[in-house]
């Protein structure tokens, strides 16, 4: 005979909980809820991550262009970019940036294709060039050392950094401080290959330094200001006509003290 009080598990099994109820719904609901709350978290935060992304990118884009596109060059392009910036007078064409359509947007093509485009290879080169022209005359003049060209290569940052500035500064105070930040970087280092013929024409010939530091100075004040008419053109919608002339012929005026004080090698770099 069986017991109606059913079969006692043994003393190693477990026990069945008292209070548990068969819900033959839960687990469907569950199931069902989870995945529905999983799914709609996910495409939530697709949503937020990728408009996030997507905006930092765009940001990034237009403040902080791609390094590489501005070490596209070759041989033709570094030859004309040289004429455009040492002898501006001489460009009978164009100042404006050639634009391509990439990814359903308008894109600037790179310097090999358009030579108004900014390139970092012709300014860290100058740079370079630069310090060791300087190293040579302070080695004719008896007074190279070590720590002496450290000093000018300081020199050399700071000249740059104070030349970006001018034009960063130029930009922000008429409105268009949307300029790509490596752009800027670039229009200022070309400072620098004006300064090696200045440079180069003191160690052959003296005398030749002032001519030289006075046309490149004006050499890059008119290329600085056909280049920030063509940026302000393209970036603002309106502008103060006075003052967009004021300002650009301030940039001009200011390469002759920033040509003087990067020109003159010395042992002080403060002078």
């Amino acid at each position: 005979m069986y017991s109606n009080m059913g079969t006692q598990p043994g003393p190693g099994m477990p026990r069945p909980a008292a209070d548990a109820q068969p819900n033959p719904f839960g687990n469907a609901f569950y199931g069902a809820g989870s995945g529905l709350i999983r799914g709609g978290l996910g495409a939530y935060g697709e949503k937020i991550l990728g408009s996030s992304s997507e905006y930092v990118q765009s940001n990034i884009s237009r403040y902080f262009s791609d390094p590489q596109y501005y070490f596209q060059v070759n041989d033709q392009y570094v030859r004309n970019k040289l004429k455009v910036v040492l002898f501006p007078f001489l460009h009978r064409g164009h100042w404006t940036r050639i634009t391509e359509p990439v990814g359903g947007r308008l894109s600037y093509k790179p310097p090999i294709y358009d030579i108004n485009a900014p390139d970092l290879y012709i300014p860290f080169m100058a740079f370079g060039t630069y310090v060791v022209l300087a190293g040579f005359t302070l080695g004719l003049q008896g007074k190279f050392t070590p720590e002496a060209l450290n000093w000018l290569f300081i020199k050399g940052l700071f000249g740059w950094f104070m030349q970006f500035m001018l034009l960063k500064v130029t930009l922000l105070s008429l409105g268009s401080g949307e300029a790509p930040l490596l752009d800027v970087v670039a229009y200022a280092g070309y400072t620098f290959t004006g300064l090696c013929l200045a440079v180069l024409g003191r160690i052959v010939f003296s005398y030749s330094y002032y001519f030289l530091i006075l046309w490149m100075c004006m050499c890059m004040g008119v290329f600085l200001v056909k280049t920030m008419k063509r940026v302000l053109f393209a970036e603002m919608r309106t502008h103060d006509s006075s003052r967009h002339h004021y300002l650009l012929i301030f940039i001009a005026f200011a390469q002759l003290p920033l040509f003087l004080w990067l020109g003159n090698i010395t042992v002080n770099w403060l002078f």
